[in-house]
Parts: C-alpha cells; sequence; structure tokens
C-alpha cells in the first residue's frame, strides 16, 4: 500500500537579532550571500535573473538551477529551484517581518513532492538543510558585531 505524498511547503520560521535591511543586504548582495549561503558566481534581486550553485549531500554533487520569480525589497525574496538532471521544479521563498529590534525570517519551500522521492531528496533533509542555513548560517553573519 503506498502512501499519499507530502505536498504540504516546508516552513521554517526563525527571529534573527538583526534590523530587516541588514538581513535583506545578506540575502541580495552578492558579496555578503556568498559568505554565508552557497558559492554564487552572481546575484541580481531581479525577477527572471537566473543563478545556480552547487550543493552537496556529502557523497554527491547537485548542480542547483534557480530564477528569481518574486522581489519585494526588505520583504520578500522567491525563486524557482530546481536540480540539473532529475525530475521536478520548486520554488523557495524568504519572508521577511520586522520583529522590534530583530527580524522574523520564513523561508516556506514549495514543490518538493515534485522531486524524485528518495535518499538526498528527502523531505527531512531539506528541512535540516534550511534549519541549518536559517538557524545556524544566516543567523551567525547577521548577528556578529
Amino acid at each position: 500500500m503506498e502512501t499519499a505524498q507530502n505536498t504540504d511547503p516546508l516552513i521554517v520560521e526563525k527571529v534573527l537579532i538583526a534590523p530587516v535591511a541588514k538581513v535583506w543586504d545578506a540575502l541580495t548582495n552578492i558579496h555578503q550571500i556568498t559568505q554565508w549561503y552557497f558559492k554564487i558566481a552572481d546575484f541580481k534581486p531581479e525577477v527572471g535573473f537566473e543563478f545556480e550553485f552547487i550543493g552537496t549531500d556529502g557523497t554527491t554533487e547537485f548542480l542547483h538551477k534557480c530564477v528569481i520569480t518574486a522581489v519585494i525589497p526588505n520583504k520578500k525574496l522567491s525563486y524557482s529551484w530546481r536540480y540539473e538532471g532529475y525530475p521536478g521544479i520548486s520554488e523557495v521563498s524568504f519572508d521577511l517581518a520586522v520583529d522590534g529590534d530583530a527580524t522574523k525570517v520564513t523561508i516556506t519551500h514549495t514543490g518538493l513532492e515534485t522531486f524524485p522521492q528518495t535518499g538526498a531528496f528527502d523531505r527531512s533533509n531539506f528541512n535540516g538543510g534550511w534549519n541549518h542555513i536559517l538557524g545556524v548560517s544566516l543567523k551567525d553573519f547577521v548577528e556578529k558585531a
């Protein structure tokens, strides 16, 4: 008996002790992105801009191909997310909200069910990855003095 695929969006939220403008710069400035995210050759927060980067699960490298789909300065950045050579396409959104002197960041990743449902593409790997990226990498980067 097959189990139903989970089509719910994966949502990760964290409050970062940094002003929204600083978090926005970390998400959209190529010189900052490469310090906490992935090594990306170029990035422009413009709808239609395409970028790519290599990510690994520890054994296999995956070429991520992305296209910016939404930009609302200091509020929202969204892009499509797919893997070269694999079926499926998803979308990642970073939503920012002022929370006093801090910024609430919500990452929503939809379409995970369109990827192969094995190994590196398991939903738990995305959950762990986004929690690390938001709760460690980005947090440490924007909260440092």
